[in-house]
């Protein structure tokens, strides 16, 4: 009973009745009709707490005063544009409120702190989020292919034999041609590199041999001889390196499956009719009119 009492879903379909409650409450279109403007003392220390944390201190009593006209204001002005009818056929307003439910709805919602069970299980359903990226340090020399024209190939050759004499991949800048990002890189990924020389540079650095001179290697600058210093392997990090990341998600995909579960709960209200020629007809839970 008590871990029945525990189920996330069953949390959701109290949350779903009792907003229900409250929408029905204040829904009233005899409300906007009302010309009373209550500000509660509710409504008071409301002013007080947000000028509190935006101005990190009290507001004196002008500054209340002030904060208790713009209310008053914001209310008049906002019945009034309800009255004329300026809330319909509004996208920005349609918006604004569609994410005032959702911010309602995640107020709410409690999510419960996951056990190290859970976060275990969640890791290792998803690793690829958690999956630290290969990575490569590397030295290369560089053939600029608009400098040298057809020549590039055979420089590219001969200056490669000339390397292999060298002990590792200690060069200096002016073995090849000057290269505007550097020489040198170090514990680079895969999407660090592809972005700095692209992806064909990439897929040909991934098939080199650590530890001598090799090349050349295509880019979209020209040529690289490319000397591999390091390469690691990716791996997914134990959860005691990782948690706080893994927490992090793990709460994030909890509230969107919730977020999820309210919106079906609410659209199961509707008959939605969208009337479209041409529109699929299996979309579920709509009829399409033509």
């Amino acid at each position: 009973m008590k871990n029945w009492l525990k189920e996330p879903l069953l949390h959701f379909l109290l949350i779903g009745a009792a907003l229900f409650a409250l929408f029905y409450q204040v829904a009233d279109p005899e409300e906007v009709l009302d010309n009373r403007i209550i500000i509660s003392e509710t409504d008071i220390d409301r002013m007080i707490t947000l000028f509190e944390r935006k101005m990190q201190r009290l507001p004196t009593q002008q500054e209340l005063n002030g904060l208790v006209d713009a209310q008053i204001r914001e209310e008049i002005l906002y019945r009034e544009a309800l009255a004329m009818g300026l809330d319909q056929d509004d996208t920005i307003v349609r918006r604004r409120m569609a994410q005032k439910v959702e911010f309602m709805f995640n107020d709410l919602v409690d999510i419960s702190e996951p056990t190290e069970e859970e976060l275990q299980r969640f890791l290792t359903e998803n690793p690829d989020r958690f999956t630290e990226a290969a990575r490569t340090s590397f030295v290369h020399v560089y053939l600029n292919a608009d400098r040298r024209g057809q020549d590039v190939e055979a420089d590219a050759q001969q200056l490669l034999q000339g390397l292999g004499s060298e002990q590792g991949p200690a060069v200096s800048a002016d073995t090849g041609d000057p290269f505007m990002f550097g020489y040198e890189f170090e514990d680079q990924s895969d999407h660090q590199v592809s972005r700095m020389f692209g992806s064909e540079f990439v897929d040909s650095l991934n098939q080199l041999i650590p530890g001598r001179w090799q090349g050349p290697v295509v880019s979209g600058y020209g040529l690289h001889l490319v000397y591999i210093k390091q390469r690691s392997e990716s791996w997914l990090p134990p959860l005691a390196e990782i948690r706080d990341s893994v927490m992090y998600e793990f709460l994030a995909e909890r509230r969107q499956q919730a977020n999820q579960a309210f919106y079906e709960t609410l659209r199961e209200r509707y008959e939605v009719i969208v009337e479209q020629a041409g529109l699929q007809q299996n979309m579920a839970g709509i009829d399409s009119r033509q």
